[in-house]
């Protein structure tokens, strides 16, 4: 069930020649993993373990 366009968009490549995917989201956050399953959880768990780009925090 979808509620409408959110603006969010979150981003997984497939790094060729392994098994390692790669997600960036909405936020700027970045996660590499071999797990797709893993990833999605990351995703979809935004706020909680991302940190953007740029932070040097």
């Amino acid at each position: 069930m979808s509620t409408g366009p959110t603006g969010e968009i979150y981003r997984v490549d497939w790094l060729p020649g392994t098994d390692v995917l790669h997600g960036t989201c909405h936020c700027g956050a970045e996660h590499t993993t071999q797990d797709p399953v893993e990833m999605w959880e990351w995703m979809l768990g935004h706020p909680e373990g991302h940190r953007p780009r740029g932070n040097g925090s």
